[in-house]
């Protein structure tokens, strides 16, 4: 092992604990709770970034004891833990550490004593995760003043669908915003925890390279993709929302905020989050006419996917929503108005049941000026720096090199290819693991401030209600592929096409 893979590595091993804490959990006994959070916290205990002084307390109205939900907590890590990283002792040990209320917050005659749960002591943070509806997050914040649980410095965790529309986020924030100050709000968007999104900043601001040439001076277009292989399946919310409020408004947003800010003062949260909001301040807007030229939506119908044959999305929904319009798919044409980005677009692109599961960032830039290689076999291409999220996460910068061998110049295209799993050998964290602790060192940087959500709906809402308005229904795409064909045309129109790997 080289000096450099030595300090890969223990960089990478590096552990800051936490000081101690009481993280109050209400949903504890739903899907998200056992499928992440429990997960995501065992594995942060497991790696000493907390010990046994710190507490996890659910609380649901399901009617358990503590011995039940220790159960319950038990169970999750089994299930969803692999089993190289599940330890009896330390599995047990962290089981110790939760309990459990029984509370009813829409209901007072059914309000639990998480009082007697929580410890009155300033050295322990007190962190309360809502992964509940958003139509109870008021009902629970005034729970928790009314019952003197709330602390100046205490912090509320508030999972999406943070609304349907601007109206209905601002009626969810109000609620909250009656008990808990701004600067108390961690609205969580998993996608910023990821390994790879925040190495889109380090990629950007601590190396010298790129920040010269980032710009529409160099850059001819963006491309982000953030693609499932699977479906919607029965779930009543995605029926709700669709895929433009389900990914576009948040996750995808976020992702172009990253790619497009300026660079900030520094890494702190207000100074990130000042820049990520006069991006989505200068998008341009998409109304009228422009929502049918600029953007495309789509729904999924029979196909094979994943190996084997899959049911239409309208198969999959239940007889009172058949016949529903809610897009499955969405490609935009975006534009920033601004002097960095003037001119070039901005390809995003989200669907359920498409040819394969890839989250990835391709920065395309323009080609060369002049070409010296009048005789060489394969024309000079353009460079690309693709940043690939999910699965496979890394970084791919493809250059134009000489191929080997006498007898010409015949140009090839190759990648330099930074891949974290080989670079990277310890287990890389789940992005819950760094935004649960993160709300304990009251570290904002990766939650979206109430100004940038409310803006992100401001540029969204204009498209549904061109949706909404339009007689058209969303086109159809077989399950398996990349989207109908008007995402292809939305974009091969300008003289350009989607990037995949191998192209």
């Amino acid at each position: 092992m080289t000096y450099h893979d030595r300090s890969l590595k223990s960089v990478s091993s590096r552990i800051i604990p936490v000081q101690p804490f009481d993280y109050v959990v209400f949903g504890a006994t739903g899907d998200l709770t056992k499928r992440k959070l429990i997960p995501a916290l065992y594995h942060r205990f497991k790696d000493g970034q907390f010990d046994d002084q710190s507490r996890i307390i659910g609380v649901s109205r399901t009617r358990l004891d503590d011995a039940a939900f220790q159960k319950l907590v038990h169970d999750s890590i089994h299930q969803f833990v692999e089993a190289e990283y599940r330890d009896d002792a330390t599995i047990a040990t962290f089981v110790s550490c939760c309990s459990y209320v029984t509370n009813d917050v829409a209901d007072e005659s059914r309000w639990g004593d998480l009082g007697a749960k929580l410890r009155d002591d300033p050295n322990v943070v007190r962190a309360f995760y809502m992964a509940i509806a958003p139509d109870l997050f008021g009902p629970t914040c005034d729970y928790i003043k009314a019952r003197g649980y709330y602390r100046r410095d205490a912090r509320v965790v508030i999972e999406k669908p943070l609304g349907h529309d601007l109206a209905s986020s601002i009626m969810i924030n109000d609620s909250v915003s009656r008990i808990f100050e701004e600067d108390q709000v961690y609205r969580i968007d998993h996608y910023l925890g990821k390994e790879t999104v925040q190495n889109l900043l380090a990629l950007r601001f601590a190396n010298v390279l790129f920040e010269p040439i980032w710009n529409s001076a160099h850059i001819d277009h963006v491309q982000i993709t953030v693609a499932e292989s699977v479906g919607a399946g029965t779930r009543g919310y995605y029926d709700e929302s669709g895929a433009l409020r389900d990914m576009v408004q948040n996750h995808i947003l976020q992702l172009l905020c990253l790619v497009a800010m300026e660079p900030p003062a520094s890494d702190a949260a207000n100074a990130l989050r000042d820049e990520k909001l006069k991006v989505l301040r200068s998008l341009k807007p998409i109304v009228g006419p422009d929502v049918q030229k600029l953007t495309v939506r789509g729904q999924y119908r029979n196909g094979s996917a994943e190996g084997a044959t899959v049911s239409a999305y309208q198969e999959e929904l239940p007889e009172d929503k058949k016949g529903s319009r809610t897009e499955t798919f969405v490609a935009i044409k975006a534009e920033i108005a601004n002097w960095r980005w003037a001119n070039v677009p901005f390809y995003i692109r989200t669907g359920k049941r498409l040819a394969t599961r890839a989250s990835e960032i391709v920065i395309q830039f323009r080609p060369i000026p002049h070409s010296i290689f009048n005789h060489a076999e394969g024309a000079p291409r353009p460079n690309r720096l693709v940043i690939r999220i999910q699965p496979d996460e890394g970084v791919k910068l493809f250059l134009m090199i000489k191929d080997p061998g006498p007898g010409g110049m015949r140009l090839r295209e190759v990648p330099l290819n930074l891949s974290f799993a080989e670079t990277f050998t310890e287990r890389t964290p789940e992005a819950y693991e760094r935004l649960l602790l993160d709300v304990v060192r009251g570290q904002q940087t990766l939650f979206m401030r109430r100004d940038e959500l409310e803006a992100a709906w401001e540029w969204i809402d204009p498209i549904r209600m061109g949706w909404d308005g339009a007689p058209d229904l969303p086109q159809p795409y077989t399950a398996g592929t990349w989207g109908p064909t008007g995402a292809i045309a939305l974009i091969e129109r300008d003289g350009r096409t989607w990037h995949e790997d191998g192209h």
